[in-house]
């Protein structure tokens, strides 16, 4: 009796409502999780027999590899089509994979099945078509099956289970069986089932082997799992025992092919496969389950498991079509580092193509860590590679370790122009480690060093990197001087993607002069990043955009850009800056009055301070800052002070400005003016010299409510200017135009007793406690006797920066 599919009537059924809904053009995820053993392959691959001709089965796997093979499961299925997917995956293209995928999936013909199973093993390529798919199968004919071991659920994977949700997905967990079936099931055993029901706890992998033993009685079986496995193998015969060890070196199933080279006559593995523990087919042989194979591998004494591994890599090294991942996992586990780089490079590059960045820095580290074998350009190259691995995953420390160790070699080996390429990663880098003044050090020096070899694409990119790291330390002036270097050379060179650099360098300097020219530029950059299909140029391109139009004030135009950044990364299920782009919708919402979601968003987007901040930091702190302050919330002094302290270590005026504003109004609610006045003076002092129009108004502004006499300057925008006129209700119409609430109410602070309930309405209704006790006092002033009460104080959590948040 096969008990594998014992109880599972249900798993079927809802696998075969998936394929009737598909069939109807109504695509769905089905995941299968559960504990090693527990039948999910079982289960799938008796979906799959019973599909029929109902469907096309497009099947895959991914393997325990030392480091996963890269789009490993989608190769396994394109081997079944003729459709668009093997070309794609020849190409090495990630968009051009993307799109073959749901063409395979959308053909319209009859529905589709792809099963892809043990995703705990995936490769981040994998993962992102997956997500990709997930988010778009209930407009597609198909049923996308993943199964995986809920056990083994890494960040990548929990990334992917996060991302599908909905009525198009549907969770199926196997149980163990019950007591019940373990009885039929050990029917005509000599094994009292119940004492078998407390050894395999009702796991049906474990109770098959248990009972495959042939233990007269309860003492004779196997203490484990492994322990009946290796018995049957044992009791074998020798040539059948043999050839088993050497196809359990290989975590997957072995193709015909390999299998009859690696093992000569397939007839010996007969016994093996009357006991049931491998499986033969017209394509593939394999063991049962993987939970045997690598009970007979981890058996094997390490010299003759190495011998073993030297078998398998010099068969596949032999074919023309050889994937280098699995290459590399052979020659680690052979001990031959020779193999390692040989293979290593070209497997963390095809990973690269893919996306598989994690996947890719591993990678390269197997022959980084064999440096003795390695040149040290090659390591150098390497490293830099990693770098920008590292950075584009936003792991910014390793990615300086790993840049800094390439520059070290390359000023060992003269070359200035490689020298200079391997410097350029590290400015953005330790800019976004906040070091802005060493992140302006490695610019220049990497720009000196290529200027030594002339002109070129090289040199174009560091100028342009160089630029918008000037740009970034409110150095307008000289940023834009670079711009008109760079844009030309980038178009000589002719590199679209190049040129839309430097036209972002050009635009976004004029965005922050107030230069209308600047939009044009900066359209112009995203459109030519685009249609380059250079993904991160791209969302500089956007997060730029939106991060400059917020600066000078156009918050509703950054929120439309952000918005379509967002779109763009979606459709390609890219996770590049999004959290930079979702700050600004947050700080939107802030704005807004949506205060609770804004603040929910933003403390989780900024990390913490001690050790814990992020990416997103500078895009969320500056905006989480002032929120706090409005709303008089507990922690509102040490986010206010770690504003401060990041925004001067990141020497930055988008940073800085928003945190010294936030010191001010603390202060003025508080007040205390003669706080209030210092932070003036040193935002003053900041933003002396050429910038942005609105944070010159802000100040003013500021100004005006501590009481100095002051005037528009030409170009102050509204509605602040009619603020320092003191036309205050000018002032609060234009900000409730522009769906400002919080400034309108601090505008008609200013008027007579009718302005001032109004601005309390208002400000009782976002919970700006401390504005609204403000409010309360000017009305006392004003001589109401009757000052309205406000609503009970809904004490805001503290959450302090030094702790998660």
């Amino acid at each position: 009796m096969d008990g594998t599919l014992l109880e599972r009537a249900g798993e079927l059924a809802a696998l075969d409502a998936a394929l009737e809904r598909a069939a109807g053009g109504a695509g769905s995820v089905v995941l299968v999780a559960g504990e090693a053993g527990i039948g999910k392959t079982s289960l799938v691959r008796a979906f799959l027999r019973a599909v029929g001709d109902r469907a096309r089965v497009l099947q895959g796997a991914c393997d325990d590899l030392v480091t996963p093979r890269t789009l490993g499961p989608l190769r396994d299925a394109a081997r079944t089509t003729d459709g668009p997917l093997p070309r794609a995956l020849a190409s090495g293209d990630r968009d051009a994979v993307l799109a073959a995928v749901r063409a395979e999936l959308g053909d319209g013909r009859r529905p589709t099945v792809l099963a892809v199973e043990d995703v705990h093993w995936a490769d981040g390529a994998t993962l992102d078509v997956l997500r990709y798919l997930g988010r778009r199968i209930d407009a597609l004919p198909a049923v996308l099956v993943l199964s995986y071991r809920d056990g083994e659920v890494g960040d990548e994977l929990q990334r992917l289970l996060g991302a599908l949700g909905g009525a198009s997905v549907h969770r199926l967990r196997p149980a163990r069986l019950s007591r019940a079936v373990v009885a039929r099931w050990a029917g005509g055993t000599n094994v009292t089932s119940a004492e078998l029901y407390r050894l395999t706890g009702g796991n049906p992998f474990y109770v098959s082997e248990v009972l495959a033993g042939d233990g007269a009685d309860l003492a004779h079986v196997p203490p484990t799992v492994v322990d009946a496995v290796l018995a049957r193998v044992h009791r074998l015969p020798a040539e059948a025992a043999g050839a088993l060890e050497q196809l359990a070196v290989v975590p997957a199933a072995v193709d015909l092919a390999l299998a009859r080279e690696l093992l000569g006559d397939l007839a010996v593995l007969g016994p093996a496969e009357a006991a049931g523990i491998v499986e033969v087919s017209a394509q593939v042989v394999g063991f049962r389950h993987e939970l045997a194979r690598r009970a007979v591998e981890c058996a094997l004494p390490a010299t003759t498991r190495m011998a073993r591994h030297a078998r398998v890599l010099a068969a596949l090294a032999a074919r023309p079509d050889a994937d280098p991942a699995r290459l590399v996992h052979h020659a680690v586990a052979a001990g031959d580092d020779a193999a390692v780089v040989a293979h290593g490079p070209e497997a963390a590059r095809q990973a690269g193509r893919a996306g598989a960045l994690a996947q890719e820095i591993a990678l390269y580290e197997h022959v980084l860590s064999r440096r003795h074998l390695v040149p040290d350009a090659d390591r150098a190259a390497m490293l830099t590679a990693c770098a920008s691995a590292h950075f584009t995953r936003n792991q910014l420390a390793l990615a300086l370790v790993a840049g800094e160790a390439a520059v070290r070699l390359r000023e060992q080996l003269g070359d200035p122009v490689a020298l200079g390429e391997a410097r350029v990663p590290l400015g953005p880098t330790l800019w976004g480690l906040a070091r802005p003044a060493e992140a302006m050090a490695a610019a220049d020096r990497a720009v000196a060093d290529l200027e030594q070899g002339g002109p070129g694409p090289s040199l174009a990119f560091a100028l342009s990197y160089r630029g918008l790291l000037l740009s970034t330390l409110d150095r307008y002036t000289e940023a834009l001087a670079v711009a008109e270097v760079a844009l030309p050379m980038a178009r000589a060179v002719g590199v679209p993607a190049l040129e839309a650099l430097a036209l972002m360098l050009r635009g976004r300097t004029r965005v922050l002069l107030d230069d209308p020219e600047g939009d044009a530029d900066m359209t112009r950059a995203r459109e030519l990043a685009v249609a380059a299909g250079h993904h991160v140029f791209a969302m500089h391109g956007f997060v730029l955009t939106v991060q400059d139009l917020w600066e000078v004030g156009r918050c509703a135009e950054a929120v439309a850009v952000a918005e379509e950044g967002i779109a763009y990364v979606e459709e390609r299920d890219l996770d590049l800056y999004r959290e930079h782009l979702e700050a600004h919708l947050l700080r939107w919402r802030a704005v807004r009055g949506e205060w609770d979601a804004a603040e929910a968003g933003l403390r989780a987007l900024a990390g913490h301070r001690d050790g814990g901040e992020s990416a997103a930091t500078r895009y969320t702190l500056p905006g989480l800052a002032r929120l706090l302050v409005r709303r008089g919330a507990d922690d509102a002094a040490d986010v206010v002070a770690w504003a401060l302290d990041y925004g001067h270590r990141a020497d930055s005026r988008y940073e800085l400005v928003p945190a010294l504003l936030a010191e001010v109004e603390q202060a003025w609610l508080a007040g205390d003016t003669a706080r209030a006045r210092a932070a003036l003076d040193r935002l003053g002092a900041r933003l002396r010299g050429p910038g942005p129009a609105r944070q010159r108004a802000e100040l003013v502004r500021w100004r005006r409510r501590l009481g100095d006499d002051v005037t528009p300057f030409p170009g102050c925008p509204e509605p602040l200017a009619a603020g320092i006129r003191g036309e205050h209700r000018a002032a609060a119409a234009g900000w409730r135009d522009l769906g400002a609430p919080y400034e309108q109410a601090l505008e008609l602070l200013e008027g007579g007793v009718d302005d001032v309930l109004e601005a309390l309405a208002l400000l009782d209704g976002l919970g700006a406690r401390p504005a609204a006790a403000r409010a309360r006092r000017r009305l006392r002033e004003l001589g109401v006797r009757s000052v309205p009460r406000g609503p009970g104080r809904a004490r805001t959590p503290r959450a302090s920066p030094s702790a998660s948040s």
